[in-house]
């Protein structure tokens, strides 16, 4: 046997080992899919959503006649939920509040105070966060700029303004079409499971490897495994590469099992540089076991190896942009991000995957990551404990 086919034969038997364990299981397999679920859905909420209607209070108008209804009807397709409190009490707890005002002498409705030609003004009320007012301005805008336009067309074919007309208005076949395409790369921090599928991939992959893969380390060279081992033929460098091909091949059936469940659970998109992306998740799965071998070989007891482990991989994952998008934290963050080898995983997937940046913008990450698989890797042997 060479030492090459020692090293694949220690690797293979402790992935075997490693996979049979239920904390590897639990972690490896179900847990990355309830973080996906939770976080995604939790930041998802941060940015805007084609299934959600904002809640938008209406009074006045209650018996206003078709124009009213014409606003309502397009204040719904603007993704409103439009409600009509009972009370002034229930209407201004609402964020967002919109209010038609009431006729004058001698018009008895909204409708025919505004077919009369009558200035008639709309108050909406937004509050809130400045940014959020504006977007509603715009939308609640659209919606009332449209019945006016479509009045004005009603009038220009020589119809009477009724319910009638705006409706066979609509069911004209529009000849001006507009196809909205993005002018250049995405700036706007991913959200939801854009964020939530990469960053919780990153993060388990480095807590599973300096969890279990370290512990089980700690606990062989407890037990005098490892000193059993040392008497073999086999070399003390094929060793530590047994030892660190397997922990990097448990790296790797996370992530291939987190790319594969992120995308048919959660629809998740990988872009269109998947190779890269591929070769960027391998650097990692590298740098992770490189890191689990050191921890694993400074650390003295099992319960010291899985405190550290933890605590690094948290630290990191927080500081490195895998519980939220670099992004948009402080430049100072955005940084000391770029130093950290979750930061450059990180980076270099939001470039791939959110940001549409060609391969090549990957290559310094990838160099960086694999620079930092084979700096653990030395260190881990030169620090090798076999007792």
């Amino acid at each position: 046997m060479t030492q090459l086919q020692a090293a694949w034969f220690i690797a293979r038997k402790d992935v075997s080992y490693l996979l049979r364990r239920r904390e590897t299981i639990l972690w490896t397999f179900l847990m990355p899919i309830v973080f996906f679920y939770f976080i995604g859905t939790v930041t998802g909420g941060f940015g805007p959503s084609s299934d959600r209607r904002d809640a938008l209070a209406l009074r006045g108008g209650r018996d206003g006649g078709f124009v009213v209804d014409e606003i309502v009807r397009r204040l719904e397709a603007q993704k409103y939920e439009v409600v009509r409190p009972d009370t002034d009490q229930a209407f201004a707890k609402f964020a967002r509040r919109l209010t038609i005002p009431d006729p004058t002498p001698p018009y008895a409705t909204f409708t025919a105070a505004v077919l009369a030609g009558q200035r008639q003004t709309l108050t909406l009320d937004a509050g809130g966060d400045p940014l959020t007012g504006n977007y509603d301005q715009v939308r609640v805008a659209r919606a009332v700029f449209e019945v006016v336009a479509d009045l004005a067309v009603v009038r220009m074919n020589g119809q009477a303004p009724a319910p009638e007309a705006f409706a066979a208005l609509a069911a004209m076949p529009h000849p001006l079409q507009l196809s909205v395409s993005s002018a250049g790369r995405r700036l706007v921090p991913p959200l939801g499971f854009a964020q939530a599928v990469p960053g919780t991939l990153v993060m388990f992959t480095m807590l599973v490897l300096l969890t279990s893969g370290a512990v089980s380390l700690v606990v062989e060279r407890d037990q005098g495994l490892l000193r059993r081992l040392a008497s073999t033929p086999i070399s003390p460098g094929a060793i530590v590469l047994g030892k660190w091909t397997g922990r990097m091949i448990l790296g790797l059936v996370q992530i291939a099992f987190a790319v594969v469940a992120g995308s048919v659970l959660f629809g998740m998109q990988w872009g269109s540089a998947l190779p890269m992306v591929a070769v960027v998740l391998v650097g990692w799965a590298g740098f992770s076991a490189g890191l689990a071998i050191l921890v694993a070989n400074i650390a003295r007891t099992p319960a010291q190896t899985a405190g550290l482990g933890v605590l690094a991989t948290q630290v990191l994952a927080a500081l490195g942009g895998c519980w939220w998008p670099i992004e948009i934290t402080p430049p100072w963050m955005q940084k000391l991000a770029l130093v950290l080898p979750t930061g450059w995983a990180m980076n270099a997937l939001h470039k791939l995957v959110n940001f549409g940046d060609p391969p090549a913008a990957a290559i310094p990450h990838v160099v960086a990551l694999f620079a930092g698989a084979l700096v653990l890797g030395w260190l881990g042997a030169r620090v090798f404990k076999y007792q």
